[in-house]
């Protein structure tokens, strides 16, 4: 027998439809979540901690993702019983979250600025302090040279920045190899400034673009996905007063 199509039938296949506009704006957030939690780690151990806050807001994307995919279930469970009180919580939920969404990645925005001149300072002095180079190499010098060797960049600023350090006491060296533009020749002394030898440059404005990517990522990302939780949510409300009217 061939199946029925009805306008009754047709709504509910829209409302799981919707749903899964829904789940998808989640697992959006879930893979903003991870990548903001991976880079914010490893600018963190370089930066210190005030580049946290890309790890918490990867955190919460994360957390917002799950709870949204979540929700979507609940909603598609919800049309499936024609359960009214279901589908009223999932959208009352899912209206806590846009706001949550919209308020990080205003958050993210606005801290941007404010935070780099903060980070700047932090992070200088913080390498001329604890940066021990290759000879002693703990967790905070080894982030550092790896930073150094693939960004093919010199201290925080410049390469004097270790001029005066303890890094500079404890070798007598100028700079780290790792500032080197051909690692293990025989100019590269710790001592030859020359600009065929090393980066000249400094490491924060490189470092400063690749957190500002992540940040305008994370909330561009999250706005994104709002705007499709906004939208599915819209026509999940008007769809479900019908069914259940």
């Amino acid at each position: 027998m061939a199946e029925i199509h009805t306008p009754y039938a047709s709504l509910k296949k829209l409302l799981s439809l919707l749903n899964g506009f829904v789940a998808m704006s989640g697992i959006i957030l879930i893979g903003l979540g991870i990548g903001g939690k991976c880079g914010g780690a490893s600018l963190t151990s370089v930066l210190g901690l005030s580049s946290a806050y890309l790890l918490h807001v990867g955190n919460l994307c994360l957390v917002m993702g799950c709870v949204t995919v979540l929700l979507s279930c609940a909603g598609w469970y919800g049309v499936t019983k024609e359960s009214r009180g279901m589908l009223l919580f999932c959208i009352l939920s899912m209206v806590i979250v846009l706001i949550v969404e919209v308020t990080a990645a205003t958050v993210v925005l606005l801290f941007f600025p404010i935070v780099r001149d903060v980070v700047l300072e932090h992070t200088f002095v913080t390498l001329r302090k604890n940066y021990r180079g290759y000879n002693e190499p703990d967790d905070y010098s080894t982030q550092w040279n790896l930073v150094m060797e693939k960004l093919k960049c010199c201290g925080v600023n410049n390469y004097t920045d270790f001029s005066g350090s303890s890094f500079k006491m404890t070798t007598g060296h100028t700079y780290p190899r790792g500032c080197c533009k051909s690692i293990g020749t025989v100019t590269c002394d710790g001592r030859n400034v020359s600009t065929n030898v090393i980066h000249q440059k400094g490491c924060f404005h490189k470092l400063l673009k690749i957190t500002k990517t992540q940040s305008f990522t994370l909330s561009g990302g999250s706005l994104g996905a709002a705007a499709i939780q906004r939208w599915g949510s819209h026509y999940v409300v008007q769809a479900g007063l019908e069914l259940l009217a």
